[in-house]
């Protein structure tokens, strides 16, 4: 599986959320790679030169297309079957720019309430397991 990337904008993660974050990574099946990266946001033009090459940009904004488990663990495994690697993207307290939104392969909305960076940066994480779980035939997703 290509390296996935969550990359937070801005955002410093209270001790609570740092633990989540790090179990459900730490727990991830074999074959999913993922690698966090916390910027500032000054640093959104040089993103591009920490992802590896040809990396897809996924931007999370509560405006973006929701997607359910299953069909973000397909989404997942056609990036996989493509070679991809992947950055999921948080923005900063005012998000992201326009022109970055425009740059994403996808715009994924993880809700369509507004949630602070530690919330998103876990509840994205999960995902990610979930996902990874389901597409591995673990029986951690009860769907």
């Amino acid at each position: 599986m290509p390296k996935l990337y969550v990359v937070a904008f801005d955002a410093r993660l209270p001790r609570w959320a740092l633990e989540a974050r790090t179990e459900y990574l730490r727990r991830m099946p074999r074959g999913f790679e993922v690698q966090c990266l916390e910027l500032k946001a000054e640093a959104a033009k040089r993103l591009r030169r920490r992802l590896a090459q040809g990396a897809r940009l996924v931007a999370l904004d509560e405006r973006g297309g929701g997607l359910s488990t299953a069909q973000f663990a397909l989404q997942l495994e056609r990036w996989r079957r493509a070679g991809d690697p992947v950055a999921f993207v948080i923005g900063g307290p005012d998000g992201l720019d326009a022109g970055f939104k425009r740059e994403a392969a996808l715009l994924l909305q993880l809700s369509a309430l507004t949630l602070p960076h530690a919330l998103a940066q876990v509840l994205l994480c999960e995902q990610l397991y979930r996902a990874a779980t389901l597409l591995a035939g673990h029986p951690y997703h009860r769907g």
